[in-house]
């Protein structure tokens, strides 16, 4: 990458180091998703985890959209 700049690199850059974004795994809608958590129930789509290239077509779904989610506790059960 190259940047041009009157202001230092290690100002530009000053933090970028410490900053690890959380990164979730979901279903949506029947497709598995990794999301970044943001306020409250919002997240923001990272990445989706499909075999399905029709998939990546839907918008919704796009990295980068807000989504709302509500957590849920998954429940194994051992029939």
């Amino acid at each position: 990458m190259i940047h041009y700049s009157v202001i230092p690199m290690e100002v530009i850059f000053e933090g970028f180091e410490a900053y690890s974004p959380k990164y979730l795994d979901i279903e949506v809608d029947g497709l598995m998703v990794q999301i970044e958590p943001l306020s409250g129930y919002q997240a923001r789509i990272v990445r989706l985890y499909s075999c399905n290239p029709q998939d990546y077509l839907n918008e919704h779904y796009s990295p980068g959209n807000i989504i709302s989610y509500q957590p849920q506790l998954a429940v194994n059960s051992t029939r």
